[in-house]
C-alpha cells in the first residue's frame, strides 16, 4: 500500500513539471509583428549623386488591413524638378496594396541640368482609404570630377637580347566619375610588332569604369635580329578627346654567339689506347658581344681523360678566336674502334656550345712487330724439324 502511494506521488509531480514546463513554453513563444493600415518604405532612402544625373527610387507598400487603392504624391519638390511614379512601364497615380503581398511603384526624379550641387529633402505621400503614409528621401548632388586618364608603367626602359620580347608592365587609371571606353594605340620603329594584353587576352579596345584602373601588359617584339641600339616605342590611350601617352624604350644589348670547330674542319681522328692525343680546337665569337668567364669540358667514354689547354677563358671579344688543345687519353685496355666524344665551351651568360668528335682508336704497332718475329720463330722452329728430322 505504501509503495502504491509513493508511485502516485511521484506520477503526480512529474505531471505537474512537464505540463508546467509546456505552459512556459507557451508564454515565451514571439507572435509576429502587425502590419499596419498603410507601410510606404525603400531600401536607400538617402542616396548621392552626380551633377546631371536623375535618380530612379524604388518604393514598396504594404497593409495590414483590407485591400485598398492608394494614391501617391510629392511634398516639397524643389524648383525645376518633375516627378513621376511608374509601375512597370506604364506611369501611374495610384496603386492597388491588398494584404500579404506588398506593391512596388518606382518615383522617376528628373533634374534640371543646371542643379546646384547641394542636399536636398523631399516627402512621398501615400493616402489610402482612410489612412495615410509619409516617407521622408535626401538626395545628395555632387560636382562630377571631369572626364580624366592617366597611364603609368613600372619600368620605362628595358633591356634584351637581338630577338628577344620586351614586355612592359602599364597601369590604365580612370580618373574620372564616367565610365570610358579606352582604344589603345602604339607607334613603334620598323621591325617590331607591339600588342597589348589584358588578362592575358590580346586587346585593341578597353573598357573602363569610373574611377577604376586596370592592368595592361605591352610586348614589343622584333620580327628579326635588331641591331644593337635604343629603340623609342610611343603608347596611346584614347577615349574620345580623353588621351593619355606614354613614352617607352627597348634597349637592345649585344649578344654572344661561340663557335667551336676543328683547324681543318675535320672531326675525327685517330688515338692510341693509353697514349695522350693532342686535338687542336678553335672557339670563335660570331656574335655582337663579348663573351665572359668560357669554361671548357667534354664527355667521353669510360676510362678516359680529356683535358684543356687553357681549360678557362676569361673573355672573348666578338670577332675574336682562340686556340684551344683537347689532350684525349684512351684507356689502357681500349679496344680498336671508333668511339664518340663532346667537346663543349660553356660562356658565364649563354648557352653552352658543344661539338662531337669521333675517335679512332687503333693499337700499338709493337703488337704488330711482335707477332711477325713470333711468326718468324714458329717457321725457323718448324723448318729445323724438317732438316733434322727428314734427313731420317
Amino acid at each position: 500500500m505504501r509503495r502504491f502511494l509513493l508511485s502516485t506521488w511521484f506520477l503526480i509531480i512529474g505531471l505537474l513539471f512537464f505540463g508546467s514546463s509546456g505552459i512556459t513554453y507557451a508564454q515565451t513563444d514571439t507572435t509576429a509583428v502587425p502590419v499596419p493600415p498603410l507601410a510606404l518604405y525603400t531600401d536607400f532612402p538617402s542616396q548621392v549623386i552626380g551633377v546631371g544625373e536623375n535618380v530612379t527610387v524604388n518604393l514598396k507598400l504594404a497593409t495590414g488591413t483590407a485591400g485598398q487603392i492608394v494614391k501617391l504624391g510629392v511634398n516639397d519638390l524643389p524648383k525645376g524638378w518633375t516627378a513621376v511614379f511608374r509601375g512597370g512601364s506604364h506611369l501611374v497615380e495610384s496603386t492597388y496594396v491588398q494584404p500579404g503581398k506588398d506593391a512596388s511603384v518606382d518615383l522617376k526624379l528628373t533634374l534640371p541640368a543646371d542643379v546646384a550641387a547641394d542636399t536636398y529633402h523631399l516627402e512621398v505621400t501615400a493616402a489610402g482609404s482612410g489612412t495615410q503614409a509619409k516617407l521622408p528621401l535626401e538626395l545628395t548632388i555632387q560636382q562630377k570630377l571631369p572626364p580624366n586618364m592617366s597611364m603609368t608603367v613600372d619600368l620605362p626602359t628595358l633591356r634584351g637580347k637581338p630577338d628577344g620580347t620586351f614586355r612592359f608592365n602599364a597601369t590604365l587609371k580612370n580618373e574620372g566619375d564616367e565610365d570610358l571606353n579606352v582604344d589603345l594605340l602604339a607607334e613603334a620603329p620598323a621591325g617590331f610588332t607591339v600588342v597589348f594584353k589584358a588578362s592575358g587576352q590580346e586587346v585593341t579596345t578597353l573598357p573602363l569604369e569610373a574611377n577604376a584602373t586596370k592592368s595592361v601588359s605591352i610586348e614589343a617584339t622584333p620580327l628579326f635580329k635588331m641591331e644593337v641600339a635604343s629603340y623609342p616605342i610611343a603608347v596611346h590611350a584614347q577615349a574620345g578627346e580623353i588621351k593619355a601617352d606614354m613614352a617607352l624604350t627597348a634597349e637592345v644589348v649585344g649578344q654572344s654567339a661561340l663557335d667551336l670547330v676543328t683547324p681543318d674542319g675535320r672531326l675525327s681522328g685517330d688515338v692510341q689506347s693509353g697514349q695522350e692525343t693532342a686535338v687542336n680546337l678553335l672557339l670563335q665569337n660570331t656574335g655582337s658581344a663579348p663573351a665572359e668567364a668560357i669554361t671548357m669540358s667534354a664527355t667521353s667514354p669510360n676510362g678516359w681523360t680529356i683535358t684543356f689547354d687553357p681549360a678557362d677563358i676569361p673573355q672573348l671579344a666578338p670577332g675574336a678566336q682562340a686556340q684551344v688543345t683537347a689532350h684525349v687519353k684512351p684507356a689502357d685496355k681500349a679496344i680498336a674502334g671508333d668511339y664518340v666524344m663532346s667537346f663543349k665551351a660553356q660562356p658565364k651568360d649563354n648557352s653552352i656550345q658543344t661539338v662531337e668528335y669521333r675517335a679512332t682508336v687503333r693499337t700499338s704497332t709493337l703488337w704488330g712487330i711482335g707477332g711477325v718475329v713470333l711468326i718468324a720463330i714458329a717457321i725457323g722452329v718448324v723448318g729445323l724439324a724438317v732438316t733434322r728430322f727428314g734427313r731420317r
